[in-house]
């Protein structure tokens, strides 16, 4: 009898191909028909007055003694956190180097084998917080420090300890931490873990809610802590930016509302008295201006407009 040819009549070795070329295939069109999956973005936030062993000027700028120690131990600890932070299956990684110049990370000691972009020198619309956008699963503060209304932190202040006294946000006074996380809040990313002394680590949990915090260092005063070693405190960062990232979902961005009254009160007069020549600025005392802004990224430019213009700068 006639008939055509069918896989039933094709001999038993070539039936076994023809069903794993089909199989793979299907599989091959199921993988398409699949989302992408989006990376596990990690944004980190560096200072160095909350890094392990710093206490005074002697580490804190270039012409400083040990200077260059601290820069090596900054740079650990933002490596520790990163390797925590994949430890828990993040992916990429924008890193801001936010002390001084904003140029005090060891750029070339940061692995390759994971995307990694760092911000570096200053001024930045967003100050430590630029390149936050809303693709970020978390944030991690690492070496940050006490606000300026801080009566035992060290090294505490807030943008600037040369300039400034308090920086307010709709009547609370604001650390470093403070702003920076309403800036990621303004994107949907929480703070999910902050390092420092224990001073800063504190305050930020009760602001912030059970953030993982390392407080790798004691406050004594301003000029003095009782600090861990480095390897100790590494370890630690690493552990705790695992759990941190782990954890992500449960944090929640500290938001402020709008629009905010922002208060900044400086040591001189001189800054007030011009600034409330501007139509927008209200000086509100001798030594404190207002400033009313639309969100929290008005704010952030506006406070780096204050604490960076000088109508000497060049180029």
């Amino acid at each position: 009898m006639g008939g055509g040819w069918c896989a039933g009549d094709a001999p038993l070795a070539m039936r076994i191909d023809m069903l794993r070329a089909a199989t793979t295939a299907a599989l091959c069109l199921a993988a398409a028909s699949l989302p992408a999956q989006r990376p596990l973005k990690v944004y980190i936030s560096a200072d160095m007055e909350g890094i392990t062993g710093v206490a005074s000027v002697d580490q804190l700028g270039p012409a400083s003694f040990e200077y260059q120690q601290a820069r090596t131990w900054m740079t650990a600890e933002v490596l520790a956190a990163i390797q925590g932070a994949r430890d828990a299956g993040a992916t990429e990684f924008v890193v801001s180097d936010s002390h001084g110049n904003g140029e005090s990370l060891l750029i070339d000691k940061f692995p390759s084998d994971v995307p990694i972009t760092i911000v570096r020198s200053f001024p930045r619309p967003l100050g430590m917080m630029e390149g936050i956008d809303s693709s970020f699963a978390a944030v991690i503060f690492i070496g940050y420090h006490a606000s300026t209304s801080s009566t035992t932190g060290v090294r505490a202040h807030t943008m600037s300890s040369a300039l400034l006294t308090r920086i307010a946000l709709n009547g609370t006074s604001m650390s470093e931490a403070g702003i920076n996380a309403a800036i990621a809040a303004h994107y949907g990313v929480p703070v999910v873990m902050i390092t420092g002394d224990d001073a800063i680590v504190e305050e930020s949990k009760q602001r912030f809610g059970p953030i993982e915090g390392v407080a790798v260092k004691k406050a004594i005063g301003f000029h003095a802590a009782a600090t861990l070693t480095p390897d100790v405190a590494q370890a630690m960062i690493r552990e705790h930016a695992r759990t941190a990232v782990g954890r992500r979902a449960s944090m929640k961005p500290y938001a402020v509302t709008r629009p905010i009254t922002v208060d900044v009160s400086f040591k001189n007069y001189r800054p007030v008295e011009l600034l409330a020549y501007l139509p927008n600025i209200q000086r509100i005392d001798s030594h404190t201006v207002r400033y009313v802004a639309r969100d929290v990224l008005d704010v952030s430019r506006f406070l780096e407009f204050i604490t960076n213009y000088d109508p000497t700068l060049a180029p």
